[in-house]
């Protein structure tokens, strides 16, 4: 009933508008791979290498990230057919509402928020260890009562709090992203880690990575926390973050069918590739136990004496972690304002500025939100939070392929998952398996994330939503 209802809207508005305001088929094979590459690469080899490398895999860390990898690259697949095959644009919750009705989408809408909204908090704090970096290197390190949260033994983390606000109010003015711009930010990315490895590669001492697998594949200790490859990949998790930008601009590439599938793979497999350098590289220059920092990249250089290029690597990486966290941040903004325009939240959040042509009051309310999180939480509990909600709506989506390949065999699909259901079967089981070797204490955060959305919904979205209107 919601898919008729979501067809039969589109036909209905395409009818009221010129075909000028149609997506344009632009995108081409490579447009999407550097999309994707612009997406993913971020906090999780800047930061999160380091992070899991010295509590979870020690030099093994790179085991964690083919790992999550292949689980990463069965749920894409899946993600890009339900997104082809129902409309490809918008976000999961904006095609999970299609094709599986109202309740499913808002507990996927009430997902994306979580991975959304940490995400920023998770980057921001990526963010704030390299600014801080960069200040040390200049001379003027911040005080660690002021760069590291409460658990950390800091008061706050302020310069994570800070990048929020600022780029909160570059949205409120409103910022557009464009294609160029993205493949901008992807070059300096792309140079700053040339840069790591140039050096890196003639400064390995192999004795590092000895013992290979310290923590063994995986344990539980006393305290609740987990180690080991498998726990580590949970965690490095977060570096494929964001590989469904691509899925999601199905409507906009030129040949969907063979576009697609080459834009997802190429993009994973060069990150993943990446990630396994630096990571072998990063735990081969220092010992693994000395990358518990939130700037392990810039941090490994100056230990091994190469202070300029460590300050040349923080601005390149605080230059692409912003664009990042404003990309998130927009995502974020919208997915609200597209539920409260569907009736699941209040019409509150889908008021638009007059003047900016923005939500001014969702993109306020979240950055004091998550400005507040980022300063109060460290890295390594955002990046499980929001890989917990993540993981949960790839299972979603792997499921929702295989039930509509039965329920729904003669709709056209422009990309088909190969070997279906084997591959969403396989996204199923990798994705719950990498929740399973979460901490417990992550589990009830999501549960009670969860319980507070099912709150929302049957005290008010079933009741105010469009579907309950036109019922």
């Amino acid at each position: 009933m919601a898919l008729q209802i979501f067809r039969t809207k589109h036909v209905t508005d395409h009818n009221h508008t010129d075909s000028d305001q149609s997506l344009k088929r632009c995108l081409s094979a490579w447009d999407l791979t550097f999309l994707g590459i612009g997406a993913i690469i971020g906090t999780g080899i800047f930061v999160l290498t380091g992070i899991a490398a010295a509590t979870q895999s020690g030099p093994a860390v790179i085991l964690s990230f083919v790992i999550a990898g292949l689980a990463c690259a069965f749920a894409a697949l899946s993600y890009a057919e339900l997104s082809a095959a129902v409309g490809g644009c918008g976000s999961a919750y904006g095609y999970s509402y299609a094709a599986f009705g109202e309740l499913l989408a808002f507990v996927i809408g009430w997902d994306l928020l979580l991975e959304y909204g940490i995400s920023v908090a998770a980057v921001a704090n990526g963010w704030s260890g390299y600014f801080n970096n960069a200040l040390t290197a200049m001379g003027i390190p911040l005080p660690d009562i002021l760069t590291k949260a409460p658990k950390l033994g800091g008061i706050i983390n302020l310069p994570a709090s800070v990048i929020i606000l600022m780029l909160m109010a570059l949205l409120i003015i409103g910022v557009k992203q464009s294609a160029k711009a993205n493949n901008a930010m992807v070059f300096v990315k792309l140079i700053t880690i040339s840069i790591f490895i140039g050096i890196a590669v003639f400064n390995v001492h192999p004795e590092n990575w000895h013992p290979f697998m310290p923590f063994g594949w995986f344990q539980t200790l006393p305290d609740g926390k987990t180690t080991g490859v498998l726990a580590g990949a949970s965690l490095v998790f977060f570096a494929y973050v964001g590989f469904d930008a691509v899925s999601t601009a199905a409507e906009e590439a030129q040949n969907p069918q063979r576009d697609l599938p080459f834009g997802i793979v190429a993009s994973l497999t060069f990150c993943t590739l990446i990630y396994i350098i630096v990571s072998a590289l990063l735990t081969g220059v220092v010992p693994y136990t000395d990358l518990n920092v939130s700037s392990p990249v810039a941090h490994a250089l100056t230990l091994i004496g190469f202070n300029s290029a460590s300050a040349l690597i923080s601005t390149g990486v605080i230059a692409g972690l912003t664009t990042v966290m404003l990309v998130l941040y927009y995502g974020l903004t919208r997915i609200i304002f597209a539920m409260s325009r569907d009736g699941l939240l209040s019409p509150f959040f889908s008021h638009v500025n007059r003047k900016t042509h923005t939500p001014v009051r969702v993109i306020v309310i979240c950055g004091l939100i998550m400005a507040f999180v980022a300063g109060l939480m460290p890295l390594g509990d955002l990046a499980e939070l929001v890989n917990i909600g993540t993981l949960a709506a790839f299972v979603l989506v792997c499921l929702g392929v295989i039930v509509l390949r039965i329920t729904k065999p003669d709709m056209h699909r422009p990309f088909l998952s190969p070997f279906s259901p084997l591959f969403p079967v396989l996204g199923m089981l990798s994705c719950s398996a990498l929740m399973a070797f979460l901490p417990a204490i992550t589990w009830l955060r999501f549960v009670i994330w969860l319980v507070l959305g099912l709150i929302v919904y049957f005290s008010y979205s079933i009741r105010h939503s469009k579907l309950a209107q036109e019922s």
